[in-house]
């Protein structure tokens, strides 16, 4: 199953809305499962530099199947694959990216957010992941 367009921007609509509710304003990114950009809103007022921010989380989300902040423990200090945030790029490995995936619980994209606090961006980002199951 592929990412559509209609289901990408309903992903972008639903982390919006939590975004207005919590008044933040946030980037929202959505990418394809193969690291496509699929669709983006930079909502009035949100960083400037979350502009790259939110699709470097959605990429580290979707590169390896998970939240970005999941790929830290391997990275941090002292665990097993120390410095792995430099690879591919350069990985976003703290929250606000999350893996979207099809009913049969194959990868077909991510999405990510920034502008907020990391927990305001993983709040935003989980409502936005939420309507791709509704």
């Amino acid at each position: 199953m592929a990412l559509t367009s209609r289901q990408a921007q309903a992903v972008i609509e639903a982390a919006q809305a939590r975004a207005s509710a919590l008044g933040v304003p946030v980037v929202v990114s959505v990418i394809d499962g193969g690291c496509h950009l699929k669709a983006f809103q930079r909502m009035d007022g949100a960083p400037l530099g979350s502009i790259d921010v939110a699709p470097g989380k959605a990429r580290t989300a979707a590169l390896f199947g998970c939240n970005s902040e999941d790929v830290w423990e391997y990275c941090k200090p002292g665990a097993p694959a120390p410095g792995l945030e430099l690879s591919n790029g350069g990985l976003m490995t703290f929250g606000g990216g999350m893996a979207l995936k099809s009913a049969d619980g194959g990868l077909i994209g991510a999405v990510g957010v920034s502008g907020g606090a990391v927990s305001e961006d993983q709040e935003i980002v989980r409502a936005g992941a939420a309507a791709l199951r509704a």
